[in-house]
């Protein structure tokens, strides 16, 4: 696959040669607004953390995890 800064960053590539974008749709397709919004960003920064920055978008992670927690706790 040609990279691209845009479509197809590398980092968003997954080791099978599927990109992340094509899993979170899979995942978040059937669920509504927000929630889906959160739960695709854990997924998004999970899954580039080791290529990009790290422990950063691990918290970032979290911080969308705790969002979602709250959301299950005040339904």
């Amino acid at each position: 696959m040609k990279y691209d800064a845009v479509k197809h960053p590398k980092h968003y590539l997954l080791s099978d040669g599927t990109e992340v974008k094509d899993h979170i749709n899979s995942i978040v397709g059937d669920m509504l607004g927000r929630s889906a919004w959160k739960v695709a960003n854990v997924i998004k920064y999970v899954a580039r953390a080791d290529k990009k920055n790290g422990l950063e978008d691990l918290k970032k992670a979290r911080e969308y995890i705790d969002m979602l927690h709250v959301n299950i706790l005040t339904c």
